[in-house]
C-alpha cells in the first residue's frame, strides 16, 4: 500500500494494520528460516510497509501532542 493510502487511515485502523502486518511478517520470516519462502522480495516489502505504518502513526501522535 502506498503511503498516501496509509495517511487516509485513522489511528485505530493504523494500529490494527500494523498488527496484521507484523503477524504476516512473522509467518514469512518463519518460512524464510526453514527454506519454504517462494517470494523473498515479500519480506522486504512487508518490512517497508510496517515502517510506513509506524511512521504515520508516530506523526499523528506527535500532532496530537503539539
Amino acid at each position: 500500500m502506498k503511503s498516501s493510502g496509509i495517511r487516509d487511515m485513522s489511528v485505530d485502523e493504523l494500529k490494527s494494520r500494523e498488527r496484521e502486518l507484523r503477524k504476516e511478517l512473522f509467518n514469512i520470516e518463519m518460512q524464510y528460516a526453514i527454506g519454504h519462502l517462494e517470494n523473498p522480495m515479500r519480506l522486504k516489502l512487508l518490512r517497508r510497509e510496517v515502517a510506513r505504518v509506524i511512521t504515520v502513526t508516530k506523526e499523528r501522535e506527535l500532532e496530537k501532542g503539539a
